[in-house]
């Protein structure tokens, strides 16, 4: 079967899918001061994290120019494409552009662009259910309709260890993230169904905040006998397998996959944070 998947750097895969022919990645640009890092598959992730540390100003990422997406629009084959949340990233908009302008020429195309009002381990999930409808069978119209419901019905949750970033780019000031490091509070937040980022709950420590969302998970999953669970971790895989047993005993979820965070998803997570989809 002809046809290609292509996700933007957010999209964290397992060994598996990045061997898969029919996927491809796009990545994004990372910036550290005077640093740009390109999000592919010689990025260092550990080196990243340290230059994150080490760095006052808060890292930035460029997404990926309409340019990018046409070169990989060339070619047979339906063609679908899993964008980080338009709300977070230019990513969404560059694809969509990008559409626009290779369909002028080339009118027969069939390129659908999927924005996963997520990040992370929500685009691995998108990505997953893509090869699913598409080993089915299915039109291209009746995927790119099965996939919206699909994401329309995702939820996202994520539990950080470091509040750096958010109080480096003013989502938390100076003051409350000293008080949060000072009580060892570790916000769960979620993702909007529009796709921004809101805060869910807290506790004291890491690990009762990963307790914690396993809850809020049991709490709002439904049919979770038919769901992936999917789980993305920044450098803390014994953490991720934490969490998952903890989700795993109170919701019988169909199958998990873990995936570690590329560069990205690093940025927004940090060292030690973990995503949840489902």
């Amino acid at each position: 079967m002809n046809y290609k998947i292509i996700g933007d750097s957010c999209t964290d895969l397992t060994k598996e899918l990045k061997n898969d022919p029919h996927i491809k990645i796009i990545p994004l640009t990372l910036i550290v001061d005077e640093h740009h890092l390109k999000d592919d598959e010689n990025f260092n992730v550990h080196q990243f994290l340290k230059m994150m540390k080490e760095s006052p100003n808060c890292p930035k990422s460029a997404c990926p120019s309409p340019d990018d997406y046409m070169k990989e629009f060339i070619g047979e084959g339906d063609t679908y494409v899993v964008t980080l949340s338009s709300k977070l990233s230019g990513s969404y908009n560059s694809a969509e552009l990008a559409k626009r302008l290779y369909l002028e020429e080339n009118p027969d195309k069939n390129i659908g662009i999927i924005d996963s009002r997520s990040a992370s381990a929500g685009q691995t999930l998108l990505t997953t259910k893509l090869r699913e409808l598409i080993a089915e069978g299915l039109s291209f119209e009746n995927v790119m309709q099965q996939i919206n419901e699909f994401r329309d019905g995702m939820k996202t949750k994520f539990v950080i260890e470091s509040l750096d970033t958010m109080r480096k780019n003013g989502r938390l000031s100076t003051l409350q993230a000293l008080i949060c490091n000072t009580l060892n509070i570790k916000p769960v937040m979620g993702g909007t169904p529009e796709g921004n980022v809101c805060k869910l709950d807290q506790a004291r420590g890491i690990m009762r905040a990963l307790v914690t969302m396993a809850k809020l998970i049991e709490k709002d999953v439904i049919k979770p006998h038919e769901k992936l669970l999917t789980i993305a971790h920044c450098n803390c895989y014994e953490r991720a397998l934490f969490l998952k047993d903890e989700i795993l005993k109170r919701v019988p979820f169909k199958d998990y996959l873990i995936v570690e965070t590329a560069g990205v998803s690093t940025m927004y997570a940090n060292e030690g944070g973990i995503v949840t989809a489902y």
